[in-house]
């Protein structure tokens, strides 16, 4: 087992940090209202009282962003987890479906599927 170096850690955030970023700008400039309307119940918007345009519009924005950007941000964490795992244990990102990351440790494999926010 190598010893994790904070510099790297480091690094690889700042290296990387800007890829969250883009991809929140990226999908705000393809969101499309007809989209977004087809995946939310119209009943609900009257349940909360939401009456006007603007008030609708602003919630379905504020869903899709908060959505998106937990994936994203999930997504940014798995890349982070398996630079460290290749660190400390040389492993690797899995091919295997559902599977984030493999390491061998001890005459062991570790199978590893990363459930951030769940």
């Amino acid at each position: 087992m190598a010893k994790l170096k904070i510099t790297d850690v480091q690094q690889y955030v700042e290296d990387n940090i800007g890829v969250f970023h883009l991809k929140r700008i990226d999908g705000l400039k393809n969101l499309k209202l007809k989209t977004v309307l087809k995946k939310k119940n119209p009943y609900l918007f009257k349940a909360k009282h939401m009456l006007t345009a603007p008030e609708i519009v602003q919630e379905l924005a504020d869903a899709y962003i908060s959505s998106k950007e937990e994936t994203i941000f999930g997504d940014w964490l798995e890349g982070l987890a398996i630079f460290i795992n290749m660190k400390v244990y040389n492993g690797r990102k899995s091919a295997g479906q559902g599977i984030d990351l493999e390491f061998d440790k001890g005459g062991l494999r570790y199978i590893v599927a990363d459930k951030v926010g769940s």
